[in-house]
């Protein structure tokens, strides 16, 4: 029995950590650190890029999330965006 309490301790510590890191306090935020902003700035260039070659279609405008379906506080330099605004589905 002591075996499913481990295992049950060690999937709770995962989902922990899991959890940390997400909202980004699993380790000190280095304020040096390029802020998400510059990096989706240059992930839209490189979309926009793309677009002009015609090596993707140009995706459907989705609206920016508002603080209410934030669902945790983020770091000041983080930003929280649709997986769908930065990858190539």
């Amino acid at each position: 029995m002591k075996t499913n309490s481990l295992d049950f301790d060690a999937q709770a510590l995962r989902e922990k950590i899991l959890d940390l890191a997400m909202r980004g306090k699993l380790v000190k935020q280095d304020p040096n650190d390029e802020p998400a902003s510059v990096l989706l700035e240059k992930i839209k260039a490189e979309k926009a890029e793309l677009v002009k070659e015609g090596k993707i279609k140009k995706s459907k405008a989705l609206p920016e999330i508002t603080d209410e379906e934030k669902p945790f506080d983020i770091p000041d330099s983080w930003k929280l965006y649709s997986t769908r605004k930065i990858s190539k589905i």
